[in-house]
Parts: C-alpha cells; sequence; structure tokens
C-alpha cells in the first residue's frame, strides 16, 4: 500500500516506537504498521475523539493551526498528527522511546502522507 513504506520507515528510526497508523476522519484504520496489538487500534480510534475536541478548543480559542499532539501515560507515549482531509495518523511509544526523536521525524512523515492522500 501507498502509505506504508512512510509508517514503516519512522517506526524503523525511531527507538521504541512501537506502532504508527494512518487513520480516516471516522476512526478507521486504512493501513497500520509494526506491532499490531488490539491496544493500538482502540488508542487510535480514542485518540481521534480527543482530535476533535481539541480541534473545537484551538477554532474557538483562536490558538492557529494544531500540529500534534503528545500524550504520556504508563506504558509509553501517543504521538498525534492530523492529516488534511480530516485523516490522522498516530505513532505509539515504549516507554524508552525518544519522544523528541519521534516528534521530529514524524513531521517529515506528515509531509510524506499528505502529499500522498
Amino acid at each position: 500500500m501507498l502509505y506504508r513504506p512512510s509508517l514503516e520507515s519512522l517506526i524503523a528510526a525511531v527507538k521504541g516506537a512501537q506502532a504508527a497508523l494512518l487513520l480516516d476522519s471516522e476512526g478507521e484504520i486504512v493501513v497500520a504498521s509494526g506491532d499490531s496489538q488490539m491496544r493500538h487500534r482502540l488508542i487510535g480510534a480514542y485518540e481521534g475523539l480527543s482530535l476533535s475536541t481539541i480541534r473545537k478548543i484551538v477554532e474557538r480559542h483562536k490558538m492557529g493551526g494544531l500540529e500534534y499532539l503528545v500524550r504520556r501515560h504508563e506504558g509509553g507515549s501517543v504521538i498525534l498528527r492530523p492529516l488534511k482531509d480530516g485523516y490522522y495518523f498516530i505513532v505509539c511509544l515504549g516507554p524508552e522511546a525518544a519522544v523528541a526523536e519521534a516528534v521530529h521525524r514524524s513531521a517529515s512523515t506528515k509531509e510524506q502522507l499528505d502529499q500522498d492522500l
């Protein structure tokens, strides 16, 4: 699939990256790469709900565009990046992951995915 190489490159480049998922505006997975645990699929759907709420807050308070979100939890972190046309992607990271590097590298993945959509 067209999007899979971008996601696989990101996972390979970031120490501790477990999975990367591209989701549509309904929270349905378009393509997934890496560890295919059901937990990652659920995280992807829930992050879509968070994205919707945060976008409303950002628009209401005229805060500019939303570039990415990082959510830390007991088992690691999740990076969420909105894409065009309501799509978004997430990167699931383990607790040992280099979060700053993942944020940095996910920016170029976002650009590539936006071009491919």
